[in-house]
């Protein structure tokens, strides 16, 4: 394996927080929808985030790399950032009167930037070949989210 980058561990870092508020993300998106499939599928998501994150901290301690640092510049503005997103989905939810389209569209804007950060993770070099499997898998899952809630934004409306 070659030796892990900082760039490499902080894309680490980056998508472990990344899983991590997307999970909860998820879930206040469910708990805010009025459709009940929407919600179970939503809550789906929610875990499937949480395993994710789970994953790659157990990747990320075989490589070395220490994702439990929540005291880094990075993850100070990491977590800032996750909490304004969260907060547009209750802003959003509250302004329309829970509609299930706008909380969709704010579901689609968070897996957006999660896909940039695993393209950006993806381009490092000092991975593993396992570490950019995992990613590479964890990156199509999530396009294939993103794809469904353009969908069900779409039925939504």
């Amino acid at each position: 394996m070659a030796a892990i980058n900082s760039d490499a561990a902080r894309a680490f870092n980056d998508l472990v927080e990344i899983n991590k508020t997307g999970a909860k993300g998820y879930q206040e998106a469910a708990e805010g929808v009025s459709n009940p499939q929407l919600k179970s599928e939503l809550s789906r998501l929610s875990q499937q985030r949480a395993q994710f994150a789970s994953e790659l901290e157990q990747t990320a301690r075989q490589m070395g790399v220490d994702v439990t640092n929540d005291n880094t510049v990075e993850g100070v503005v990491a977590d800032a950032a996750a909490a304004v997103h969260r907060g547009w989905i209750n802003l959003k939810s509250a302004i329309t009167g829970q509609n299930d389209s706008a909380i969709l569209g704010e579901c689609e804007t968070g897996d957006q930037v999660a896909l940039q950060a695993y393209e950006t993770a993806l381009k490092s070099q000092s991975l593993s070949g396992q570490a950019s499997s995992i990613i590479q898998k964890q990156h199509g899952e999530i396009l294939a989210a993103k794809n469904q809630i353009t969908q069900w934004k779409g039925a939504n409306r």
